[in-house]
Formats: structure tokens, C-alpha cells, sequence
């Protein structure tokens, strides 16, 4: 059976998600899943297919774990899975290329032996959905990826969206928002995964489109939509992906908002979005003797691109471009000079992202803009660059680094979203 006769609305809903110049494609990506999803599986009543994106840091670099605000965006890689309800109590997932695993749902409590596993992300968002008083269950599931894992465009977090949304639609008529599969998601990567992050990354891949976030309330994050089409500007966006590690960081990415909660904590806080950036500046020595030089540089980076992405989604939603490409490059500097995220401190013999935003800045100048992605230490870079620079920029940092390293994107409007 064919993918139009098992979906015959398959073809309006491709063009729908991915546009006209990719459905096609898409619809061959989709057909490959439903019928691995077969082999492994066979005939299950109820079979559905969801999908959720992968996402883009815009604005605020690591602002969202001190409840600061955030501009992100959904991008043209997800990760989709053909699923249906188990027949019995223990769900199932095949990964392409990543193997298969087992999860028995009936007790939702973090186990420590899934520390760091796909398993605890299953466990995880059906114990966030729980929560909120949503029906969780166990399911079959065949799983694929556009979005590579350590490419700097969440994975993981595409990867906690889609599964809430697996059990928002087989079990709760698609009711869950995306607001709750963020916070489950988050649940999920934090307390199961046992990996530290805000909520920006499983946010954006719930949501779709550029997204201007407000994260004071993280139970209930202020999300608005910011219409935008940096196409028509005449600007491709690029992640060069630099090939460096960053599986074993995850010390140096706690270190951020740890060191920054404690200069929270230094005034009796919890966040620095509960104090001021003229409440650091009055008591340098304090802050330097009791939370060190780089806790307080990395507080003034918050305050600064805590503003910085509020004056970002501002100048979007005002076709100011220009202004947007110079508050872009000023935040990718405050990375380098306060947050200190450009390179593992622990190997400087290897400095990609430092690299990338090298040969970037030189063949962009003031026309383009670029900082780094994400996490930061090692991954990807951020770039805004004008089409007519485009092949000379590929050539050049593909040349530095390998053929590929420039994954050139398109926003999605849509998020975690049931297709078919």
C-alpha cells in the first residue's frame, strides 16, 4: 500500500509542513519509515505519523536557566516517527541507525540505570504529561532523524517533542500544548536524562516559527510568535558544524548556570533575573571574593543578552535587518568575552568554534553577522549570510573543516505537530 493510499491527504499535508520544493522528498523520507515501521511491526491498528524540528539559538545565549528571555526558531531537519499503541504493556522504539529499545511505562519514577539513554526521555515526558493530568501509555514506535546528533540544532529536544506529542495524539486527541510538552521535555532532560539546561531548545521544537520567549515563569513561559522571512532579506542562515566533541562537556555547560546562579544566590536570590545588572556593578569585590572573576562576567553577559534578544525579536517584527545582524554580532562577542563558551578549557589545541568564527567574521565583515550556537565549548556557529556570498562561504568553511560542515537552513512555521 502505497504512502497516498494509506494517507490520502498525505500530499497537501507534505507541502503543508516542509513546502512545496521539499514534499517530495519528504514524501520518499516517509514512505521508507511506514514501511520499516512494517517490517518491524507488521499491520497495527490506529498508525500514525508525527514529527518535530530541530531549532536555532537566535538570541540569548544561555539566558534561558536564569528565567531570562530568548529568541529561537524551528528549522527545516525533525525527526519523525511512525507509531501506534502497543498491544501490550511495554512500548518499543526502533531508532535508524541508533538500534532499539524497551520501556515499561508503568512505573514513571527516574531509574539510574537510563542516566543519559533514550529510554529516560521516554519515561521522562510521560511522567511531565502525567503531571498535567494526560493519559500516558505504551506505543510502537519507528523512529528517523534529519536532525544529526551533536549538529547544535537539539537533537535531544526534537527528540522529548516528538514523544509528547506521540502520546498527546494516541492517547489524549492531540489536547497537550506545546507549552506542556516543553515543560515535559524539560523534566525528561534534566531530572531523567540528568543533563542541566533551560527550556529554550524543547520550546522552540513545540512551538514552530521564530519564537520571542519570556522565561521568567518557566512553569508558563510568555511565548510570541514573531512573523519574519529572512529569505525575502536576501540572507541564507548556516550552522557550520565543526566537528570538535562536545559529549563529554557537560561539566563546562553546568558551570554557566551555576556560576551565575551564584551570584544570584550572593544577593540572596535564586536567578539573576531577580536582581539588576547595577546590583553586580555595586559590589565587584564581593562577587569576585565570594563567586569568582568569570561568575561575575558571566552575570554581566546575561543582563546584556537578556536585553539584546528583546531588542532582536524587536527589530524582526520592525523588518529592521540591519539592526537585528549588528545586536547578533554583538551578542556573539559578549559569548567570547563574558560567557567564555568558544572552546573546551580543557584542550586548546582544538578550537573549532573559534575558528569558525574566524573565517566567518573575515568574509562577512559587516554584511553578515555570526556567533556561537547553542551550548557552546565545541559544535556549531550561527551565521546570517548574504546569498550572493553564500557558495564563497560554504567553500570556505567546508574547505577548513570537511564537506558538509555547512548545514544551510529554512525556519518551519510548525512544531511538534501530528502529519499524517
Amino acid at each position: 500500500m502505497s504512502l497516498l493510499e494509506r494517507f490520502p491527504n498525505a500530499a497537501a499535508r507534505l507541502r503543508e509542513i516542509y513546502g512545496e520544493s521539499q514534499a517530495d522528498a519528504a514524501a520518499q523520507r516517509y514512505e521508507k519509515a511506514i514501511g520499516s515501521f512494517l517490517d518491524a511491526y507488521g499491520e497495527q491498528p490506529g498508525m500514525i505519523v508525527v514529527s518535530a524540528p530541530g531549532r536555532i539559538e537566535v538570541g540569548g545565549n544561555h539566558t534561558d536557566h536564569n528565567c531570562g528571555h530568548v529568541l529561537a526558531a524551528a528549522v527545516s531537519l525533525d525527526v519523525i516517527a511512525v507509531v501506534a499503541k502497543s498491544p501490550d504493556s511495554i512500548t518499543r522504539v526502533i531508532s535508524e541507525g541508533n538500534g532499539s529499545f524497551e520501556v515499561d511505562l508503568s512505573d514513571l519514577s527516574p531509574r539510574d540505570e537510563e542516566n543519559s539513554t533514550s529510554a529516560s526521555l521516554v519515561r521522562g515526558v510521560a511522567a511531565g504529561l502525567v503531571s498535567f493530568g494526560y493519559q500516558v501509555g505504551p506505543f510502537l514506535a519507528y523512529v528517523t532523524s534529519s536532525v544529526l546528533v551533536g549538529s547544535g540544532l537539539s537533537s535531544s529536544a526534537a527528540f522529548e517533542s516528538m514523544l509528547g506529542a506521540v502520546f498527546s495524539h494516541l492517547y489524549n486527541e492531540g489536547k497537550a500544548t506545546p507549552v506542556e510538552l516543553a515543560v515535559s521535555g524539560k523534566l525528561a532532560e534534566n531530572e531523567y536524562y540528568k543533563k542541566p539546561s533551560g527550556m529554550m531548545d524543547q520550546t522552540a521544537t513545540a512551538n514552530g516559527g521564530f519564537v520571542a520567549i519570556d522565561f521568567e515563569d518557566t512553569q508558563h513561559p510568555v511565548i510570541e510568535a514573531v512573523q519574519f522571512d529572512i529569505e525575502k532579506e536576501g540572507y541564507a542562515i548556516v550552522v557550520v558544524a565543526t566537528g570538535d566533541d562536545h559529549e563529554n562537556l557537560t561539566d563546562q555547560y553546568a558551570s554557566m548556570p551555576i556560576e551565575m546562579k551564584s551570584v544570584a544566590n550572593y544577593f540572596g536570590k535564586d536567578v539573576l533575573r531577580e536582581i539588576t545588572r547595577e546590583m553586580i556593578f555595586s559590589d565587584i569585590a564581593g562577587i569576585r571574593k565570594n563567586c569568582g572573576d568569570r561568575a561575575f562576567l558571566r552575570a554581566v553577559h546575561f543582563f546584556d543578552d537578556d536585553k539584546r534578544a528583546v531588542q532582536e525579536a524587536e527589530c524582526l517584527r520592525n523588518h529592521d535587518f540591519q539592526g537585528f545582524l549588528q545586536l547578533i554580532r554583538a551578542s556573539g562577542l559578549s559569548s567570547i568575552r563574558y560567557l567564555q563558551n568558544i572552546s573546551d578549557v580543557t584542550d586548546f589545541s582544538h578550537q573549532g568554534i573559534a575558528l569558525a568564527l574566524c573565517l566567518a567574521d573575515d568574509l562577512l565583515g559587516m554584511r553578515g553577522a555570526c556567533r556561537v550556537h547553542g551550548g557552546g565549548f565545541a559544535g556549531t556557529t550561527l551565521n546570517f549570510v548574504p546569498k550572493d556570498l553564500l557558495p564563497s562561504f560554504i567553500e570556505r568553511l567546508d574547505g577548513a573543516f570537511r564537506p558538509g560542515s555547512c548545514i544551510v537552513l529554512s525556519i518551519r512555521k510548525d512544531g511538534a505537530v501530528r502529519v499524517l
